[in-house]
């Protein structure tokens, strides 16, 4: 079968039925405004997955604008407890007064390689980017005109050379946009040097890998949300203390990231990043940086617990890609954030609801809930349907 000879998702979707001797009715059943995706964000298309989407919430946060809000989290996912644990922690975090949430726009990277064959070489190349840098930001700025180049670093082994492209990509999250611009960029200084540009991405980006360069470097935006919990809201609706509380962090998400060789210092921070990014149509693959976040805590001389979530490269967008898609673009609604203006709002919204992920988890493993939690929000419900 050549999945070229059918033209259109029903034709395609019953002629690999047929190939393959199954039904998948469930597959071809979705909105018909879904078909747009066909043409623009999934290629062969025979169909749709359906995830379930539940809600979690309402988490309050206050940005370091002062701004003030409630939101209800959308959140896809099929792993059982993981809403209600997060809208435990949105519970916890909205009676503590809310978390206070920071973002900074660093910028969407992309890095090629260029092929030197010698020190000499890789320096006259790191020369000639340093001295033609406006040149070159006029031509990758060329290419669009939602896009600003805001740095480009070089890196040098013996006989490769490799630099990373940072752009200002607005409110879309931007891989494609800064691709087709650093090809330029790529194109130009190689007929101006000749040196080759092996690769327009050379892994120096670094994009959807796990990476020491994103954590201390960052990429996208990066992000910060912070909580002081008071003692009662510790015991009254996450049952444990501040002592176990941090006990628990200490032991976990510090030693044990530690002597795992962890690159990321959390708890389950993917867990959150990966629900919010299927609901609202991030790019799931980027849930790799989103993960390198880090969760601190400290018991207070007040007797109360700190916990804070830092994310040092979170790769999100309000408009272009799957934030167009009518279930995705309904769940950023929800959020109050779709559309132009508002990728500084969701981040916000991101590493708040990361925090609130944070704290449930942390709080249920430190008075032994989790396993019970799982058994019966998880597992019961199986046993029903037998």
């Amino acid at each position: 079968m050549n999945l070229r000879d059918h033209k259109d998702t029903k034709t395609r979707r019953r002629a690999l039925e047929k190939e393959l001797s199954v039904d998948v009715p469930h597959i071809a059943a979705y909105t018909p405004d879904l078909e747009i995706a066909s043409t623009k964000n999934c290629e062969n298309m025979i169909g749709a997955v359906q995830i379930p989407l539940g809600i979690a919430g309402p988490l309050k946060i206050q940005s370091s604008e002062l701004k003030v809000q409630s939101y209800y989290l959308p959140l896809a996912t099929t792993e059982g407890v993981l809403v209600a644990s997060i809208s435990r922690g949105c519970k916890a975090i909205t009676q503590a007064g809310g978390a206070i949430v920071h973002t900074h726009k660093v910028g969407t990277t992309r890095g090629p390689v260029f092929y030197t064959g010698s020190i000499r070489e890789g320096t006259r190349l790191h020369n000639f980017v340093k001295n033609q840098k406006a040149k070159i930001k006029k031509i990758a700025e060329g290419t669009s005109n939602h896009l600003e180049l805001k740095d480009i670093k070089t890196k040098s082994i013996p006989n490769y050379t490799f630099l990373r492209f940072s752009y200002d990509t607005g409110d879309a999250m931007g891989m494609n946009m800064v691709t087709i611009a650093t090809q330029a960029a790529g194109e130009f200084i190689e007929k101006e040097t000749g040196i080759p540009c092996l690769s327009v991405a050379g892994n120096f980006d670094v994009d959807k890998k796990p990476a020491w360069l994103n954590s201390i470097n960052h990429r996208g935006i990066k992000a910060w949300a912070e909580v002081v919990l008071q003692r009662r809201i510790l015991k009254d609706i996450l049952k444990t203390t501040p002592e176990k509380f941090f006990d628990v962090w200490l032991g976990k998400v510090m030693l044990g990231s530690a002597v795992s060789g962890s690159i990321g210092f959390n708890a389950h921070i993917a867990n959150v990043i990966a629900a919010l990014f299927i609901a609202t149509g991030q790019d799931p693959s980027h849930v790799v940086e989103g993960s390198l976040g880090i969760t601190t805590a400290k018991v207070l001389d007040s007797g109360d617990l700190y916990v804070g979530v830092f994310l040092p490269s979170l790769l999100v967008g309000t408009v272009g890609g799957g934030t167009s898609l009518p279930t995705q673009k309904e769940a950023l609604s929800v959020l109050g954030v779709s559309g132009a203006g508002k990728v500084e709002e969701f981040a916000q919204i991101v590493v708040a609801a990361c925090l609130a992920g944070e704290v449930s988890l942390l709080a249920s493993l430190s008075e032994g809930s989790l396993a019970r939690a799982h058994e019966r929000l998880g597992r019961d419900t199986v046993k029903n349907q037998k």
